[in-house]
């Protein structure tokens, strides 16, 4: 996202874009990758909460995010490029406040990865995740990327209780 501090992500947060809808898409390839026709679409405020969720020293990636509001909503799976534009919202939202804090550092894309598109991009988020006992490492020579190392020993696998219980 460009000019970060022209935007008001609250606002954004707050502006569900007439969702939360689902989509049947018709697409063959797509239905093989994502295992159904059944898409679901999530308002931003939905990530803000599930990413709240999150306690110390704890992790979660995009990927169970969209995977809880697929299996919480009956759809096949939840739309991926809004998932990753709604994270990104959730994280500049919360650093616009001073308080009520969301804890976005603690949501890492696939793999482990760190959210360069986050506020302070990798150092701060990786700054955060230390704080909390992380350990994050880099990989690669020219297209260097950061990870938390052995993050799926970390993950907040209780997620998958609030399906159940709701948020």
């Amino acid at each position: 996202m460009a000019n970060e501090e022209k935007k008001d992500f609250n606002a954004m947060l707050k502006d569900s874009k007439d969702m939360p809808k689902f989509q049947t898409i018709t697409d063959e390839k797509s239905i093989e990758k994502y295992g159904g026709d059944r898409m679901y679409f999530a308002p931003p405020i939905d990530y803000d909460k599930v990413m709240r969720l999150v306690p110390y020293g704890k992790l979660l990636t995009v990927g169970m995010i969209r995977e809880y509001f697929a299996k919480q909503n009956g759809a096949d799976f939840t739309e991926p490029i809004t998932a990753g534009i709604f994270v990104s919202i959730v994280a500049w939202a919360s650093a616009q406040r001073t308080e009520d804090k969301t804890p976005y550092w603690r949501t890492l894309k696939a793999d482990g990865e760190l959210n360069a598109k986050y506020p302070g991009g990798i150092e701060a988020q990786k700054e955060l995740l230390e704080k909390e006992g992380h350990v994050v490492i880099q990989k690669g020579r020219k297209n260097i990327r950061y990870y938390v190392k052995d993050y799926e020993k970390m993950l907040y696998d209780d997620i998958y209780k609030c399906v159940i219980n709701g948020f």
